[in-house]
């Protein structure tokens, strides 16, 4: 059955994009060794992506013509939205309870892939939709911009354990699952 899994690189405390959406602070460390490869292994087990709309206008305009998914993306938004180039997008309203299982259906024996924000990443992980967290430490401190989880506090707790980790220049991958 498919999992949901937040992948995701964060500042030491704790956001994932500037205020504006600037992720220059995180790609600087695109070349460290061993993160492509970890991100490449991950992506190969995904068969739905989720994300929300300001991340998509924000890969549509950071990338244009050049859209990175070649799996389904559905796109969480109140706004209108255009399509992009090429891409199988589906564009929903609503909550992310009510396509849960579209979304397992989508990925098939894969995994659903929520990219982001944190504000959608959030209301997984209160609907505890969020089977695995591998998130990225890097070693940067933001002082603000887009938090890890959208910034709104849980209802109850949710409980996870630590699977693994990876350190690699100074940046720590740590790999979570869903405690039971």
């Amino acid at each position: 059955m498919s999992e949901f899994v937040y992948f995701v690189g964060s500042s030491l405390d704790g956001y994932i994009a500037q205020d504006d959406g600037g992720l220059d602070w995180l790609e600087k460390f695109n070349g460290v060794e061993g993160l492509g490869d970890s991100y490449r292994s991950f992506e190969d087990g995904v068969g739905c992506v989720a994300m929300g709309g300001e991340t998509y206008e924000w890969i549509r305009l950071h990338q244009p013509g050049a859209w990175p998914y070649k799996v389904p993306c559905w796109v969480f938004t109140h706004h209108e939205l255009g399509a992009a180039d090429g891409a199988d997008v589906v564009l929903v309203r609503g909550d992310v309870v009510t396509f849960a299982d579209e979304l397992r259906r989508d990925a098939g024996e894969k995994d659903v892939y929520i990219v982001g924000g944190g504000a959608l990443a959030g209301e997984f992980l209160a609907a505890g939709l969020i089977d695995r967290i591998i998130l990225t430490l890097v070693p940067v401190a933001l002082g603000g911009g887009v938090p890890l989880f959208g910034g709104n506090p849980l209802r109850v707790p949710a409980d996870f354990s630590l699977d693994g980790l990876a350190e690699r220049e100074g940046t720590v991958e740590l790999r979570y699952v869903r405690s039971e």
